[in-house]
């Protein structure tokens, strides 16, 4: 939360002047790509905002009235983080415009209407949440979006770049997106108070069982059986599915350092901590969660004759995997030079043989239960900060800086490169010695970590 709230402010502060850098103007040229923010805010809420859960069978037999039991529920969307959030880019910004001569009073009805679309998101991703047709709709709607606009054959932003912009130049404009908001709250709670009775959403729902043996992992024996577990896990649940989208998203984070667009991030540093990213998102987002992944089963784990060698092997070989085909997948990264790539390449290499070291030594601190079934705090839990992890961390990022700087500091880019690989190549050499003393971390954490997943609260 802290980090994407530093960017949004740094976005709403800086954007303005950036744009006029690039002879643009700026007030035009963010209403021209509004509509592509606000449908990818609404993408990104459907794969990770978690919506909020109200028991209400002990509410029922009580003294309250279903329609406050509706507002209350639907009231607790708007404390989200995914709606404030956006208001740190909005107000610096409509601030800046302001500064620099726009009308105040347009900006503040444009920024007022820009508020109710960041909420007209919250009630569709509740409403796409719960049903399908709607969902259905929508994903066929931003395919032919994109697609047309891929292949130029339609330009949505032809259209919708007068109408944010009237929203400044008319008086009363931005009451349409704010009645937009009052209708499609209003449509929101007639349909949960409709559906608030104690039988409703009880009734058994059956669907045809499929299983996965993955029968060709048997011959990596223990290891093999843990690799089918992770599998299963992470293609049956929600939480864990979110590690994949945010694997891919972390696959193209490197456009902001390589494109040049950015003056403070084209330097060579900056680019191999960019590789860095690129290469290892689902060892960052997976990787810093093991063994939180099975929580929910780790007690009876921990009462089977499982060794502990080959359980934290199996994660290791998953983050690998993972990392190998990221890294090929960052191919197209050609596009902007060769020793581009092959700092990706370096940094996948220090990824694997140091980073998925420190993950897994991470995660023996890390005793945050994790639900499953929620994709809510796909970014980690507040809970789960300790000392310990926190210092963990410097190794994975200021480490292979710190080697490259020598090869800069010498003025040899190979020079920095190499050492960054070569310790890489060490971590891998010495994998064993590095295992046990990862194992034997992991018990002497055995029994907090128990304790720890036993707490649901």
């Amino acid at each position: 939360m802290i980090y994407f709230s530093l960017i949004f402010i740094a976005m709403g502060v800086g954007l303005f002047y950036v744009l006029k850098e690039m002879k643009l103007e700026p007030f035009i040229t963010v209403n021209r790509f509004l509509i592509y923010y606000f449908l990818l805010d609404l993408v990104i809420r459907l794969l990770l905002q978690s919506i909020p859960v109200l028991n209400i069978k002990p509410l029922l037999v009580l003294p309250f009235k279903k329609p406050t039991i509706v507002h209350f529920s639907l009231g607790k969307t708007a404390l989200s983080f995914f709606n404030w959030m956006h208001a740190l880019f909005f107000v610096p910004f409509s601030v800046v415009l302001i500064l620099n001569g726009y009308d105040v009073i347009g900006i503040v009805f444009w920024h007022l209407a820009a508020m109710a679309f960041i909420y007209i998101n919250n009630f569709l991703n509740i409403i796409l949440s719960n049903i399908d047709r709607l969902f259905a709709v929508f994903i066929v709607l931003i395919l032919v979006l994109a697609g047309a606009q891929y292949y130029s054959l339609f330009d949505v932003t032809k259209f919708t770049t007068p109408l944010f912009k009237s929203i400044y130049d008319i008086e009363g404009m931005f009451l349409i997106p704010v009645l937009i908001l009052i209708g499609l709250y209003i449509f929101t709670f007639q349909y949960f108070q409709k559906n608030l009775y104690l039988d409703a959403g009880l009734s058994v729902k059956e669907d045809i069982a499929s299983t996965e043996n993955l029968t060709w992992l048997n011959q990596f024996g223990t290891v093999g059986t843990f690799l089918k577990n992770d599998i299963k896990l992470i293609k049956r649940n929600k939480r864990s599915k979110t590690t994949i989208f945010m694997s891919v998203v972390f696959l193209f984070y490197g456009f902001l350092f390589y494109s040049g667009g950015i003056e403070t991030y084209d330097n060579p540093v900056m680019h191999l901590l960019a590789g860095i990213f690129v290469s290892g998102g689902f060892l960052f987002v997976f990787g810093q969660f093991v063994p939180s992944w099975d929580s929910s089963y780790y007690q009876l784990m921990m009462t089977q004759n499982i060794p502990y060698r080959g359980y934290i092997m199996a994660k290791w070989w998953l983050i690998v995997i993972a990392t190998v085909v990221t890294t090929i997948l960052a191919s197209f990264y050609l596009y902007f030079g060769w020793q581009i790539y092959l700092t990706i390449v370096v940094a996948a290499t220090y990824n694997i043989g140091v980073n998925s070291h420190l993950v897994l030594l991470g995660g023996a601190f890390t005793k945050t239960p994790i639900d499953l079934s929620n994709a809510g705090g796909a970014f980690g839990d507040k809970k789960a900060f300790n000392v310990s992890a926190m210092l963990l961390t410097l190794p994975k990022i200021l480490l292979p800086l710190g080697l490259y700087a020598i090869g800069l500091y010498l003025n040899n880019k190979a020079l920095g490169l190499a050492l960054v690989a070569g310790a890489g190549v060490l971590g891998f050499i010495f994998k064993d010695k590095v295992f046990s003393l990862i194992e034997k971390r992991y018990k002497i954490e055995k029994y907090s970590t128990i304790s720890a997943y036993k707490q649901k609260s």
